[in-house]
């Protein structure tokens, strides 16, 4: 797929207060400057600080109020420790987008337990850490949105990703059931895939620029796909909870229609079977 999307206009969220993790390069660097650029004021955190710092010059280029914290998603103390730090700053904290991701491609025969739990521990254990460490606050303030990262890898297989598609089929049952006790707090929990050809995880700054002009060209811009949360998270919490989108299609959508568009299930999602499918059950659910 192509890296080339019509570019949206840029929505506003001036009154949210944004945490992006995993936030230093590819996807959640374009997630954060995204929000920025829409007004939010955002907190970007990562484990590599010579990354962050690279980040923090993007933030600040576009006219961001940000900060940027050194932590680990897979300590619960770290991440309680961002969301006091939050909160003691801009007084809520009304998005949490769950991106940090360790994914190394090795085959089973390859993986140790320690590779194993390292990526469950950031992967899903990360996205459990965030939720709970913002709960409170998002129940004592009125509602808010915590969203995750799909990826095929969400409703397929592949070989050498073993626990990485263990991760990203594990979020999408998270998201699943909790959206049905956040209901009651105004949370809504959703995940985001790309939707689009995205630079690779793996890939540092460094390499990104000594990558060929073609290659990084077969690259979407994680910036303009960034948008799709910033879209995702101008919706009232109330409006989706439960759901897996896809950034291309929601751009594609904006860029044609505006951010106000006419929802149908086809404009926002690559897999609208598993869309409605889930509409369905949260219809017909019986507690």
């Amino acid at each position: 797929m192509s890296g080339r999307i019509a570019p949206a206009h840029v929505m506003r969220v001036t009154d949210q207060v944004v945490l992006v993790t995993g936030a230093a390069r590819g996807l959640g660097w374009g997630i954060a400057r995204a929000f920025g650029m829409a007004g939010a004021r955002v907190c970007v955190t990562d484990i590599n600080d010579e990354e962050l710092a690279r980040c923090a010059q993007g933030l600040s280029a576009d006219g961001t109020e940000f900060e940027t914290r050194r932590s680990d998603v897979a300590d619960l103390a770290a991440c309680e420790s961002v969301v006091k730090r939050i909160v003691d700053r801009w007084g809520r904290l009304d998005v949490v987008v769950h991106n940090a991701i360790y994914m190394p491609l090795v085959t089973f025969d390859a993986v140790t337990p320690q590779e194993w739990s390292r990526q469950i521990d950031v992967g899903i254990g990360g996205l459990f850490n965030c939720t709970y460490a913002v709960w409170a606050q998002m129940k004592a303030q009125g509602g808010g949105h915590i969203i995750g990262v799909a990826s095929g890898s969400s409703v397929r297989g592949y070989k050498e990703e073993v626990a990485y598609c263990t991760v990203k089929h594990g979020v999408e049952g998270f998201v699943k059931a909790l959206s049905l006790e956040a209901k009651a707090h105004n949370i809504a929990i959703n995940t985001i895939g790309p939707g689009a050809r995205i630079k690779p995880t793996r890939i540092t700054w460094a390499e990104h620029d000594t990558a060929t002009e073609e290659l990084r060209a077969s690259w979407a811009d994680p910036v303009e796909l960034g948008k799709a949360w910033v879209w995702l998270a101008a919706q009232r919490p109330s409006r989706f909870s439960g759901y897996r989108f896809d950034a291309a299609k929601i751009i594609e959508t904006v860029a044609r229609e505006g951010g106000d568009f006419e929802f149908a299930v086809e404009k926002v999602t690559l897999y609208p079977e598993d869309f409605r499918a889930r509409q369905d059950w949260y219809r017909d659910y019986k507690d």
